[in-house]
């Protein structure tokens, strides 16, 4: 890597994020913006537009900044953009957008088994492949002409270098259009004729070509700005994690929190991967790293769900300042049982099916913020039992800070380490790691001296309250609500 400056470009679901920074892995800027869903008349659609005029303004400040040699974009995976020459063919389908019942039945009877690609059937547009069937539907001749499919990562790229691209994370995960242990397109992909259509397969570190003259002018960038393939949001995560020598290499499970909660085990070199012992309805899928390797995985929408249940105009619960309140009022919490029980994202997560509601709901802010952190805890603590997790997890992203969660969740698993890192740019550090795979983790402003340069990880100490009974009385009723449904 030339000494020059990285944008990472991170469109997620609910915010889009342009990061700046140093060779050396140090934050130059950073700016976000949050993500409209747009009513196109027959759907609700992500906000490609708006997102590329955002872009185009940001990286216009951000070339005044520093001299900018390369950008890398990462996204989550459920989205994918279908392109006839130098345009989009319709705008992305929003994956929260309902699929009508009937379409959605003629889909699931020509899905591959879950044992075949790790992607369970998820529901709206949650796999890939269901929006790609309903557009065809909407629009018969989508894929004439030389139409061309790229996961949504590789839009972005695209978008500013003309070089169309695939790549293996966004792929191979619930896409419904990899088969991660095969290394191949799904059958339904390929009777479909999807895989066909599938931009060529790239490496998520490929340099795909240099920024178009077009967004030279648009933005003020250099000509030689390389742009490079880039990858699926939580296996950035994950290898942002392998940067540190406590998850590198041995077994290990990643567990990114922000909209999703996605843990990702790293099984130890050698463990293979077993599709089938995975339960697909509870939300278990197989991902794909960077260099093709399946990994176990598990999720449930865990910051949308803490949202709701604190409420939006309700201080946060991963507020740095409030959380000694936090952890004083557990006790109080576990006292007069008071409990959350799943779930608030419906047919989502380790009990999709299951009706969310409170047990003896507290009436105190930081009672009720405290339940709902245990409550965050008790639903990871049965996803990592799902997936095999043991020896270590790290926890990375928004939610790290919150102290009653990550605090429980060593209570509940006394035998796994469980840490935290002082880095908040995790997925941007991982888009860096694989420019540069010797880069350390570094979480400073190159104007801030006063933060440490190195990110390292802190061991999380469990709560000093015993969780057993409350644990035990939350698994009875979230299983016997789980069954009922």
């Amino acid at each position: 890597m030339r000494d020059c400056a990285i944008i990472v470009l991170d469109v997620g679901k609910t915010m889009a994020k342009l990061s700046l920074w140093s060779a050396s892995g140090a934050l130059i800027a950073r700016e976000t913006r949050p993500n409209a869903r747009i009513e196109t008349g027959h759907y609700v659609a992500l906000d490609a537009g708006g997102i590329e005029s955002w872009m185009a303004e940001t990286l216009r400040n951000f070339a005044r900044l520093a001299d900018v040699g390369a950008i890398i974009p990462v996204s989550h995976g459920a989205a994918a953009a279908i392109v006839r020459g130098d345009r989009l063919v319709c705008p992305p389908l929003d994956y929260e957008e309902a699929m009508p019942a009937g379409l959605r039945r003629d889909y699931d009877a020509l899905r591959d088994p879950f044992v075949e690609t790790g992607s369970p059937a998820l529901p709206d547009g949650l796999n890939l492949g269901a929006q790609i069937y309903r557009l065809q539907a909407l629009y018969p001749d989508l894929l004439d002409d030389g139409a061309t499919i790229m996961p949504w990562a590789q839009y972005w790229s695209w978008l500013l270098c003309g070089i169309a691209a695939s790549e293996i994370t966004s792929l191979g995960c619930h896409s419904d259009l990899w088969r991660p242990i095969a290394g191949a397109p799904s059958a339904l992909a390929i009777a479909q004729g999807w895989a066909d259509r599938l931009a060529p397969l790239m490496a998520a570190g490929t340099v795909l070509g240099t920024i178009t003259p077009a967004w030279v002018a648009r933005t003020g960038l250099s000509a030689d700005v390389r742009i490079h393939c880039g990858l699926h949001d939580s296996n950035a995560a994950l290898l942002a994690a392998r940067g540190f020598p406590e998850i590198a290499g041995g077994e290990a499970t990643v567990l990114s929190t922000g909209t999703w909660f996605v843990a990702m085990r790293s099984p130890a070199p050698g463990t293979p991967v077993d599709i089938a012992s995975l339960p697909e309805a509870r939300d278990c899928l197989v991902n794909i790293d960077a260099f093709g390797q399946p990994v176990p995985s598990a999720r449930f929408m865990g910051g949308r769900e803490i949202e709701t249940l604190s409420g939006v105009d309700t201080r946060r619960i991963d507020i740095r300042p409030d959380q000694p309140a936090l952890v004083a009022a557990v006790p109080a919490v576990i006292a007069a049982g008071a409990m959350v029980l799943p779930t608030f994202a419906p047919g989502f997560g380790p009990f999709a099916h299951g009706r969310g509601r409170w047990i003896a709901m507290p009436t105190d802010q930081a009672e009720r913020r405290a339940a709902v952190c245990l409550y965050a805890a008790l639903v990871t603590d049965a996803m990592l039992a799902l997936i095999g997790t043991r020896d270590r997890v790290l926890v990375e992203g928004r939610f790290a800070e919150a102290d009653v969660f990550v605090r429980a969740l060593a209570a509940l698993r006394p035998d796994t380490a469980i840490h935290v890192s002082n880095a908040h740019n995790d997925v941007s550090y991982g888009a860096l790691r694989l420019l540069d795979p010797s880069l350390a983790p570094d979480s400073r402003l190159e104007s801030d001296s006063r933060l440490e340069s190195a990110s390292r990880l802190e061991r999380v100490a469990p709560l000093d309250v015993d969780l057993a009974d409350y644990r035990a009385q939350w698994q009875r009723e979230a299983e016997r609500m789980e069954m009922a449904a």
